[in-house]
């Protein structure tokens, strides 16, 4: 995943009305006015929603088969499975500087007793 790719899926996802797309459409593919209903959010505001996930590429919108007016989003799984394997990338750095770090400080020793200052 570029760079630019990452922030903008991140920033797609920092909104929390987004993020309730994203849970929504976890379930199954639902219309725009399910969404609206199921998020207490006016069309208008939930459309500028819609299309910030869809220049992201999480959310993907077709027609409901047999009525082409009628059109049915569904997330798409390519962004968020890039997502999860920055953030392994990124755990598995951690998990190496801190098992080097705990290696380092067992092999040290115990650090010397501080004394107790009295009030």
């Amino acid at each position: 995943m570029t760079a630019a790719a990452l922030d903008r899926t991140l920033q797609a996802l920092a909104d929390p009305t987004r993020r309730g797309v994203v849970e929504l459409l976890r379930g199954r593919p639902r219309r725009a006015g399910e969404l609206a209903s199921a998020l207490r959010t006016s069309p208008p505001a939930l459309s500028r929603h819609l299309r910030l996930l869809r220049q992201t590429g999480l959310v993907e919108e077709e027609p409901l088969p047999g009525d082409a007016r009628v059109r049915v989003l569904r997330l798409r799984p390519e962004p968020l499975a890039e997502l999860r394997a920055w953030l392994e990338e990124v755990e598995r750095f951690w998990a190496v500087q801190l098992a080097s770090f705990k290696a380092h400080a067992e092999a040290a020793g115990p650090a010397p007793a501080r004394p107790r200052r009295r009030r």
